[in-house]
C-alpha cells in the first residue's frame, strides 16, 4: 500500500521518464546545487523550491523528476498521501523554454494512471490558477472535470478511479 514514506516508482511514458527525486537530490536543488542533475533552460522553474520544501516539510516522498532524453524539464509530485476519501492533490511545472509541446498532458496523464493505481487512491485533484488556460486544457485533456473554484479563486479538477 502506498503510503507518504513509501518511495514513488519510475514512470515511463513515449517521450519522458519521471524519474523520483530521492531526499538528496531533493535538498540539493533546493540548494542551488545542480551538480548532480542534467537541467533543461528554466528548471527549476518557478514552482519548484514550493514542491520541494511542502514535501520534504511533510516528510512525504518529495515527487518526480520530469526528464527528457536525461535532461530535467520538470517536477512533479504531490501534496501528501490519499486523505481519509482516497483524495490525493498533485502539482506539476515545466521549465518555460520546452512548455506547449505536450509535455505537461503526458506528464499529468502518467503520474495520474500510476496515482489511481494505488490502493489509497480514488480521486486525483489538481488545483490551477483559473486564467492558467494551458494547465487546465492539460488537466482536461486527461480526464480531469471542473469541479468548482477554491477559496484562493483557483480552479480545481478532479479524476476519479
Amino acid at each position: 500500500t502506498w503510503s507518504m514514506t513509501a518511495p514513488f516508482s519510475e514512470i515511463v511514458t513515449n517521450r519522458l521518464r519521471l524519474v523520483p527525486f530521492d531526499e538528496a537530490t531533493a535538498r540539493a536543488v533546493l540548494d542551488g546545487d545542480l551538480t548532480n542533475v542534467r537541467a533543461a533552460e528554466g528548471w527549476p522553474h518557478e514552482g519548484t523550491a514550493n514542491g520541494l520544501t511542502v514535501a520534504l516539510h511533510r516528510d512525504g516522498p518529495p515527487g518526480w523528476m520530469i526528464t527528457l532524453r536525461g535532461e530535467v524539464i520538470g517536477d512533479s509530485g504531490t501534496k501528501g498521501g490519499a486523505d481519509s476519501s482516497g483524495t490525493v492533490e498533485i502539482g506539476y511545472g515545466l521549465a518555460a523554454s520546452i512548455r506547449g509541446l505536450g509535455y505537461g498532458t503526458e506528464t499529468v496523464g502518467a503520474m495520474a494512471g500510476w496515482l489511481l493505481a494505488q490502493p489509497a487512491t480514488v480521486i486525483v485533484r489538481a488545483c490551477t490558477l483559473a486564467d492558467n488556460a494551458a494547465s487546465r486544457r492539460v488537466l482536461e485533456k486527461n480526464g480531469f472535470s471542473l469541479k468548482g473554484y477554491d477559496v484562493r479563486r483557483q480552479a480545481v479538477y478532479e479524476r476519479e478511479a
